[in-house]
C-alpha cells in the first residue's frame, strides 16, 4: 500500500547521477501525515523498523514516534552524527569510512545492515547520512546531497539493502525536512 501526501517531483540530474528534488519541503503537518501511512501500512502487516540517522538528527524517528501506538512498529531510532559513533553504534567500518566517506552508498548501507543485526526484531531499518549545510559541501558531495539505505530482512539474514542518492535544494530545513520524507516514502514502498 502506498499513499503519497507529499508530491515527489524527481529529475534526473544533468550528470546522470543523484535525482534533483524540484519540490518545496515539506511542513511538520505533512511529515506527520506521512509518518501516519507508514504506521498504518507496517501496522497492517505486521512489520517493524529502526532508524539510523546522521543529517536528520533523529527527525524521521521523532516523526515516526509522534504517530500514536508507534511503539507497536517502531523498534528504535539512532543518531550517528559523528563517524567514530557510526562505527561504535552500528558497525560501519573505519575502512569504509576512510576509503568512501560518510556520505556515501557504502556507509549507509552499513549502517542500514548494523541496524538490522542489533534489532534482529526489526523487519525494515533506513538510515540516512548527507550534507545539510549550510557549510561542509564539496565538488564531489555538495550541499543537499543525501543518501539513504533502505534494508529489509525478508531478502536475507542481515537484510538486503537497496542505496539511493538524492540531491535536495534549500536551505538547512528544507534538505533535512525532504530526506525525512524522502525516508518514510522509502519505508512506505517496501512494506
Amino acid at each position: 500500500m502506498f499513499i503519497s501526501a507529499i508530491p515527489l517531483d524527481l529529475a534526473e540530474s544533468p550528470s546522470g547521477g543523484a535525482k534533483i528534488r524540484s519540490m518545496a519541503a515539506p511542513t511538520d503537518a505533512e511529515l506527520l501525515q506521512l509518518a501516519e501511512q507508514v504506521g498504518a501500512c507496517l501496522r497492517a502487516v505486521g512489520l517493524s523498523v529502526v532508524t539510523v540517522e546522521s543529517c536528520t538528527g533523529g527527525w524521521i524517528a521523532k516523526a515516526l514516534t509522534d504517530v500514536a501506538g508507534s511503539s507497536n512498529w517502531f523498534e528504535t531510532g539512532v543518531v550517528t552524527y559523528a563517524n567514530a559513533t557510526k562505527q561504535q553504534l552500528v558497525g560501519v567500518s573505519e575502512h569504509t569510512l576512510e576509503e568512501h566517506g560518510a556520505v556515501s552508498a557504502a556507509t549507509v548501507e552499513a549502517m542500514a545492515c548494523g541496524a538490522l543485526k542489533l534489532w534482529p526484531r526489526a523487519t525494515l531499518a533506513v538510515a540516512v547520512s548527507g550534507v545539510a549545510g549550510p557549510d561542509g559541501g564539496t565538488e564531489d558531495k555538495p550541499v543537499g546531497m543525501v543518501w539513504f539505505g533502505f534494508a529489509d530482512a525478508r531478502r536475507g539474514a542481515t537484510g538486503h539493502v537497496d542505496t539511493e542518492l538524492q540531491q535536495f535544494h534549500g536551505d538547512r530545513r528544507a534538505v533535512r525536512a525532504s530526506a525525512v520524507a524522502y525516508a518514510l516514502h522509502g519505508l512506505q514502498a517496501r512494506i
